[in-house]
Order: C-alpha cells, then sequence, then structure tokens
C-alpha cells in the first residue's frame, strides 16, 4: 500500500492553502512565518522566513517532507538535504504551470482526483475572466508594481492574469524573466507607457499610493489622472497557488468595470 507523506512542513503559502483545499492540512506541522490563507494556518508551528529558515526546528519536528518555492530557497533545500531530508521545491512561474503544481501535490498526498477537481474550479474562474474581457470596449494599460527601490514589475502569473481579465501588461515581456532582477524598470519607462491602472503590490511592506501619485513626471500618467492607482494584496497575487484564480480574478474584474 502507498505511503504518503504524514508530517510536512510548507516554506512557502502556495502548499500550505493547496493542501487546505485538498483537506490534508492535519499533514502540516510548521509553516512560513508569512502564511495568511487560509486564516487556521497561522495556528501552525513557524519554522521559516522566505529566504531563511530554522533547520533546528524543522529537524524537531521531524517532517517526511518540506516543500518550497523558487531559486531563492534554494540554500534551504541544500541544508535540508544534507540534514537528510525529502524535499520538493517547485520554481513554478506561470498561471498553467500553477496547475501543474497543484496536480503535482495532489499526487504527492494521495489526493490526485481531489487535485483534478479543484484544477477544474480554477480553470472555470479563468473562464470567466475570458468572457469578461471580451465585453471590454478597450483593454486597460497596467503597470504591475512588485517592489519600489528597485522598481520591479510583475512576475509571470500576475502579469498573465491581468491579462486574462482583459488588462495589458506594460512590462508582458519582462514578466517572462524568472528573475526579478530582470524585472528592474525605470520611472522613464513607465511614464512612457502611461498606464491606465497602476498596481503596487510590494512584498513585506504597505504600498504608499501617495508616493507613487507624486513621483516626478507622473501627473501626465492616465492612472494618475484618473486616480487609478492601487494596492493590492501580496497574499493574494503573490501567491503561485489557487488564491489568484479564487479572489485575484474577482478583484481585478472589478477594476476594469469602468472599460465596458
Amino acid at each position: 500500500m502507498a505511503r504518503y507523506p504524514e508530517r510536512i512542513i510548507c516554506l512557502t503559502e502556495e502548499s500550505v492553502e493547496t493542501l487546505f483545499y485538498l483537506g490534508e492540512e492535519h499533514r502540516i506541522v510548521g509553516v512560513s512565518a508569512y502564511v495568511e490563507r487560509p486564516p487556521e494556518a497561522k495556528k501552525i508551528k513557524k519554522v521559516s522566513a522566505f529566504t531563511s529558515a530554522n533547520i533546528e526546528k524543522i529537524l524537531e519536528l521531524k517532517p517526511d517532507l518540506v516543500l518550497g518555492f523558487s531559486d531563492i530557497q534554494k540554500d534551504i533545500a541544500r541544508d535540508l538535504i544534507g540534514a537528510g531530508i525529502n524535499v520538493y521545491f517547485a520554481n513554478h512561474r506561470s498561471l498553467e504551470e500553477i496547475l501543474d503544481y497543484i496536480l503535482c501535490l495532489g499526487s504527492l498526498v494521495g489526493k490526485k482526483d481531489e487535485a483534478m477537481e479543484l484544477i477544474k474550479t480554477l480553470e472555470n474562474n479563468l473562464l470567466e475572466a475570458a468572457e469578461f474581457s471580451r465585453s471590454l470596449s478597450r483593454k486597460p494599460r497596467v503597470y504591475i508594481e512588485e517592489w519600489d527601490e528597485p522598481m520591479i514589475s510583475g512576475i509571470r502569473w500576475f502579469s498573465e492574469l491581468m491579462e486574462a481579465c482583459g488588462g495589458v501588461d506594460i512590462f508582458s515581456q519582462k514578466a517572462q524573466q524568472s528573475l526579478a532582477g530582470d524585472r528592474i524598470v525605470t520611472h522613464k519607462d513607465v511614464i512612457s507607457c502611461n498606464p491606465d491602472f497602476i498596481f503596487g503590490c510590494w512584498c513585506g511592506k504597505k504600498v504608499d499610493i501617495d508616493q507613487i501619485k507624486n513621483r516626478e513626471g507622473y501627473a501626465g500618467i492616465e492612472a494618475i489622472k484618473n486616480d487609478r492607482v492601487f494596492e493590492l494584496d501580496p497574499a493574494i497575487f503573490l501567491q503561485p497557488g489557487p488564491a489568484p484564480f479564487i479572489d485575484g480574478i474577482p478583484k481585478i474584474i472589478n477594476f476594469f468595470k469602468d472599460f465596458r
């Protein structure tokens, strides 16, 4: 009989939320200090930040699997492997790859069928976004800002989500780059693209809307003239899991309604 992991540690939020959706939250024994979704996960023992982890705490919990994400956590993966721990670190960047990740995670815990049902739900949300997109009279130009110093534009799944809802990411080509350093933009770039919306989604700190509005040279940008500068929740939009599909799509659609 197949034996699935019984003591899982999740170093990022998307694995936590996915396991909750699959009804397998009882397997989770440790999480990141940044976990917000679902709220119940905040009660689980904290063992890591994002770029660092308490290896001693992790070992004390005797995990049979540790889940992580991205090249930024590669050193954590190395240390855990060196300590004899089984790890699965994903590096998915697109909406399609998020769905693949959910299927893989479901298979790891013996919940492949449930994962497929979750994927169908998320795909239906994308279809609803596409239907809304077709109703727009004009596609709004969007600047996604993930960080302010230096200015970093949106990662691929974030960009794809905007475009699925009918927006045009002004830095969609940069979004194809996996490294944050390859998505650095300048004020001149933003001004020349003249976005209709500016969405700040700074990972780890609150967006300063007034600072964005008062940047030199921004007064002529459509987003500034029409007061369309907004903060988006990183726990929804910077999480490569179910959240962008479930809560992200309705929020974006609501912003774009005036373009019908």
